[in-house]
């Protein structure tokens, strides 16, 4: 009768412990798919060197359009892509990415337009690029100072 007293404890024990083994087996498995995509990310990467990373433009009137290409080179052995578009810090500014693969010793650029519609002062816009580079793509920034028109009301 004593024994049965502790039974359900013993059947609690083996399925607890059961799981847990089986959780560690599929964390392993986790951890191995992810090293193993890691591995072929690496396989497909390339490098890059971005001529400026940083362009002030200065001194423009509120509603002004800025435009510049960052300019880049695939400096890596294996094309260089762009799997998305590039995100910029707000909606004001629209980064746009090649197109096409830019190949081993190719130059390109990534295009950035920036609009000062409601923008005052100093700013400072960034523009993150999604690529295969390793390291990835530095971050990109315009920056420069917005004049409001003090004769509009």
């Amino acid at each position: 009768m004593q024994k049965a007293k502790y039974l359900p404890f013993i059947i609690v024990f083996f399925f607890v412990s059961c799981a847990m083994k089986d959780k560690k087996r599929n964390n392993n498995i986790v951890d191995d798919n992810e090293q193993a995509m890691k591995d072929i990310a690496e396989k497909d990467t390339t490098s890059v060197q971005v001529l400026d990373t940083i362009f002030n433009f200065g001194t423009i009137k509120q509603g002004d359009k800025v435009e510049h290409d960052f300019v880049f080179t695939n400096t890596g052995k294996k094309s260089l892509v762009f799997p998305q578009e590039p995100q910029a810090s707000c909606g004001c500014t629209v980064p746009r990415r090649p197109e096409k693969p830019v190949f081993p010793g190719q130059n390109d650029v990534i295009k950035v337009v920036f609009n000062s519609a409601g923008k005052r002062g100093h700013v400072v816009k960034t523009v993150r690029v999604f690529s295969n580079a390793h390291p990835g793509f530095p971050q990109l920034v315009l920056t420069g100072d917005i004049l409001v028109d003090s004769t509009k009301n």
